[in-house]
């Protein structure tokens, strides 16, 4: 059998924008590309508001582009029509931030696991339906006697493993995971995690996994991706960039993280993000992290750095990087 070597997904320049009103627009999303190698995940970490979930949205087409280009394994779904965008939708899926708001509280779990199959017409037969989310739900550790009952009868985990049924139904390729636990207790994070890391491992599942929890995103993530008012401004191996993180963005969302060992957290350098996120209405010129960067010059207010390779992998846009 010949292997496949085109990438799962592609991202290319992509832009969105939202109107704000007095012909203003929020710059969410703006000139981004990456790509995810199939079987992968690539882990898209940054502050709230920097535009990680308006780009994993658009993405997968909830939010229609400005511009740029989205490739699922290789054809390109960036102009396609809803109805055009119904057989891809098969392999894509995703799982949400609130499991709380993510259900519809007017339907049986077994009618929410279901609505895929019915929307792409998978099941010849009522009972083939019941069979297919019966396997599904005890696969994400609930049973068949969950099934007729509602949502908010469910805790916030179990709630979370309704979604992820959803999600994996269809037995999608692509799985956007829209920071799917900093909903959910801390006790419950991790076996929600390891159950997506066992259905990437069983399925040769491809994860676009968004998180502000940087740790959790090194243990799930190949590849770390990091946003900063819209923009990607650092991407390379999960490893490389808690070892060697090249922005001073990089550094300081790495340097924010606490330290449980009360002595090793005195000696930390100091150097975590000072002041707030600037608007996305009115980005700042030229580098848009230089109203915060302890480095910045008039370079770097005039001039937007270039996105480069500064080591094989490991891409940056700096003007202290890059020269």
């Amino acid at each position: 059998m010949k292997e496949n070597n085109t990438p799962m997904l592609q991202v290319q320049h992509l832009t969105k924008h939202f109107p704000a009103g007095s012909h203003k627009l929020v710059h969410a999303v703006d000139d981004v590309s990456f790509s995810i190698e199939r079987g992968k995940t690539l882990g898209l970490v940054g502050e709230s508001g920097c535009g990680k979930s308006s780009c994993a949205r658009t993405v997968i087409r909830i939010y229609e582009p400005t511009s740029g280009k989205i490739f699922l394994d290789g054809a390109d779904i960036s102009a396609l029509t809803q109805k055009q965008l119904l057989p891809f939708r098969r392999k894509m899926q995703m799982i949400f931030q609130d499991p709380y708001a993510s259900l519809n509280a007017r339907m049986t779990v077994h009618d929410i696991v279901a609505e895929p199959l019915r929307a792409h017409n998978i099941c010849a037969t009522r009972q083939e339906e019941h069979e297919m989310v019966r396997e599904m739900l005890e696969r994400v550790g609930l049973n068949q006697e969950h099934a007729n009952r509602y949502a908010h009868e469910f805790s916030g985990g179990q709630r979370q493993r309704v979604g992820i049924a959803r999600a994996l139904i269809l037995r999608p390729e692509l799985v956007i995971c829209d920071e799917p636990i900093s909903a959910l207790d801390v006790s419950i994070q991790a076996q929600v995690v390891n159950m997506l890391r066992h259905f990437q491992e069983e399925l040769n599942l491809t994860y676009l996994f968004i998180a502000h929890d940087l740790s959790m995103v090194r243990y799930v993530s190949d590849d770390v991706g990091v946003m900063y008012l819209g923009q990607l401004v650092e991407k390379c191996a999960a490893d490389e960039i808690y070892a060697h993180p090249l922005h001073p963005y990089t550094v300081g969302l790495l340097s924010s993280i606490p330290v449980p060992n009360p002595r090793l957290a005195k000696e930390k350098d100091g150097s975590g993000l000072e002041g707030d996120l600037p608007s996305p209405i009115d980005p700042p010129s030229g580098c848009r992290f230089h109203t915060r960067c302890p480095f910045a010059t008039e370079r770097c207010r005039e001039e937007a750095p270039a996105w480069q390779e500064a080591a094989p992998g490991h891409f940056v846009a700096c003007h202290r990087i890059n020269g």
